[in-house]
């Protein structure tokens, strides 16, 4: 028996499709990456409340900005930004995830689960805690 499995998370994937086509419909994110448009709904809700994506209205369609100058939401791997990661995967350099022409936008809130550092040195971050994406939504 063959698992089905990807290297990336739904989550990792709605990021890419959403930076080749920032206009990209829930419908088509769903069927490109095979979900269903209530998780592509989901996989979008979590991102635009983690600060990733700004959903901006436009006309009936929502219209995307991905926030590429944010660090990848992994305890380990801080000093890489979203923006960089999409560029690699998506064979671009980096202006397919970013909009210089629109306005800078205030910074995301914090996320729960983010690691602080105290002032030992130690991370704040429980043991138990795992990635920040909710299990349910992993690939």
């Amino acid at each position: 028996m063959v698992d089905n499995w990807t290297f990336l998370t739904n989550h990792a994937r709605v990021l890419l499709c959403i930076a080749h086509d920032p206009g990209v419909s829930l419908r088509d994110i769903a069927a490109s990456l095979g979900i269903t448009e209530r998780s592509a709904y989901s996989i979008v809700t979590d991102l635009a409340k983690a600060g990733y994506v700004v959903k901006q209205k436009d006309g009936r369609r929502n219209r995307y900005q991905i926030q590429a100058h944010l660090p990848l939401p992994e305890p380990t791997r801080h000093d890489r930004t979203v923006g960089e990661v999409l560029a690699l995967l998506a064979g671009t350099d980096g202006s397919a995830a970013t909009d210089a022409d629109r306005p800078h936008l205030p910074p995301p809130p914090a996320r729960q689960n983010a690691t602080s550092v105290t002032p030992s040195g130690k991370s704040s971050r429980p043991e138990t805690i795992g990635q920040v994406l909710p299990a349910g939504n992993r690939a």
